[in-house]
């Protein structure tokens, strides 16, 4: 919840008022009202008006008084209010699960960032920490699979614990092979039992299911009994791929074929009512998840209520004390003859 301090004229009306003024203002210096006195002779009335005070810098303050009592009598007419807006923000997340792959494949280099090679899962890394800063009120977890699938952080919206242990995966960490269809099953266990309104998981990998006992298009159909959605992302150029390797001959490229399964995760998206996408290049990879990002917005709610408080009063003391002061300096130092 957050406020603010708001102000309104709940009688806005009066203020039309503020137009008599220049009336005003002509009538009483044209005279209106005044007594007339005829004098034999100007030097008269200058002993007079000596002797009676004030001065004709001064002459207009009376006036001006006047006008501004005016001026706050109609603006305490008004009727100003002032009052404390406040809104409260209300918003269901979105449970989301990013899955990634950390088998040895994703040691290739067919990837860039800023002009400079790097292997798939850093291109990867680099584009969830994009992703994750671009999330709000959302709970967002990692899982990281190879051979094996674990939860690497639970889902939080401690975004910085999160990115912590997305900076400490490491390839072959989870094992060399690629179990997709036990990160999918691990993956539904992990958000069948949260409260949320939705619940995504984005699995990204560049291999096929070569090992586990859990049939990827099986999880993926005990995924949508729980109403998880599932968006597959299939990394990797076509053709070989270069791998870094440290031998006899110093460090060299050595180009290698990952088998990327793209029927499967086309039928693991399908079977979720999510999307299957191809990144072959940083670039590519940073528009799927931008476009992911747009496709699961979480809803916002917002209300607003304001509690208005009287403010008459600040506008009707000033011009009561102007009066006052029109009064006494009429009788004193500003009085005027007879």
């Amino acid at each position: 919840m957050s406020g603010w301090t708001a102000w309104r004229f709940a009688q806005p009306g009066f203020l039309a008022l503020v137009a008599l003024l220049l009336p005003l203002v002509w009538w009483t210096l044209r005279g209106g009202g005044a007594t007339r006195l005829r004098f034999s002779a100007v030097s008269l009335l200058r002993e007079a008006r000596g002797k009676a005070g004030g001065s004709d810098a001064l002459r207009h303050l009376p006036l001006a008084l006047r006008c501004g009592a005016v001026f706050l009598g109609i603006v305490a007419l008004a009727r100003p209010q002032g009052g404390n807006v406040q809104r409260e923000v209300s918003s269901e997340g979105v449970d989301i699960l990013l899955v990634a792959d950390t088998s040895g494949s994703m040691e290739a280099m067919d990837f860039t960032l800023g002009g400079k090679r790097v292997t798939r899962l850093e291109a990867a890394r680099k584009v969830l920490r994009d992703f994750v800063a671009g999330r709000a009120n959302d709970r967002i977890g990692l899982l990281l699979f190879g051979e094996e699938a674990f939860i690497q952080c639970p889902t939080t919206i401690d975004y910085g614990v999160l990115l912590n242990t997305l900076e400490a995966a490491r390839i072959g960490m989870a094992g060399d092979g690629t179990a997709l269809g036990s990160a999918i099953g691990t993956a539904v266990q992990s958000l069948k039992d949260l409260p949320g309104r939705s619940r995504i998981v984005i699995l990204l990998t560049d291999g096929r299911n070569n090992t586990g006992i859990l049939d990827p298009v099986q999880a993926a159909r005990a995924a949508a009994t729980h109403r998880i959605k599932v968006y597959t992302i299939g990394v990797g150029t076509e053709g070989k791929a270069p791998f870094l390797v440290d031998d006899l001959f110093g460090k060299r490229f050595v180009y290698q074929k990952v088998d990327l399964d793209e029927p499967t995760l086309k039928e693991v998206a399908a079977a979720t009512g999510g999307r299957y996408f191809r990144a072959t290049s940083s670039e590519s990879l940073q528009q799927i998840y931008e476009l992911i990002d747009e496709m699961e917005k979480t809803e916002v709610k917002v209300r607003e209520f304001t509690d208005y408080h009287e403010l008459y009063l600040l506008a009707l003391l000033p011009a009561l004390l102007l009066l006052l002061a029109e009064g006494v300096l009429r009788v004193t130092w500003l009085r005027t003859l007879p």
